[in-house]
């Protein structure tokens, strides 16, 4: 089987695997928390993305990575975690908590946007074993990361009385 048909069913079973997991465990016990703690949760998971560095690191990466997929992922995952990490100590400073907060979620949701575009103008697929043992961001971790901004973004543009509501019910 070709190696991007091999990526392909890899991303998208991520992709299922991880909406069943946050259907079943994960979005009710969201809906069980404040909107800050709902928040706080998604920046820590967040937080990790420095980890995406890792795609610019000789010897975890194979040398013909395209280098337009990789350094804009690893940046600006970088820029991500940083953000989500300023979330976190600023949360009891609430306005400069949610600028943090959609920050990271806008900056975060780009990122694996545009990843998404210059891996496949790059051919990502084809060549998915030039990302060596980080092969696996994109097919564990991205899926979540997508997922949980989405739900970030989705309760961030609620009106704040159906975000309490939620998060008695």
């Amino acid at each position: 089987m070709p190696a991007a048909i091999i990526f392909l069913i890899h991303l998208i079973l991520g992709y299922v695997v991880w909406l069943l997991c946050f259907g079943v465990y994960i979005l009710p016990r969201l809906r069980s928390m404040g909107r800050v703690e709902v928040h706080r949760a998604i920046a820590t998971l967040h937080s990790f993305r420095f980890f995406g560095l890792v795609f610019i690191l000789p010897g975890v990466v194979g040398p013909h990575l395209p280098a337009s997929f990789a350094t804009f992922a690893a940046y600006a995952d970088f820029a991500t975690g940083l953000l989500a990490i300023l979330a976190l100590l600023t949360v009891r400073i609430r306005p400069v908590f949610w600028l943090f907060v959609a920050g990271f979620n806008l900056v975060g949701t780009t990122d694996l946007i545009v990843d998404y575009y210059h891996a496949i103008r790059a051919g990502l697929p084809a060549m998915a074993g030039q990302l060596g043992s980080a092969y696996a961001i994109p097919i564990i971790y991205v899926p979540l990361l997508m997922i949980t901004h989405v739900v970030a973004l989705y309760w961030l543009a609620r009106p704040q009385a159906l975000a309490g509501e939620a998060a008695t019910a």
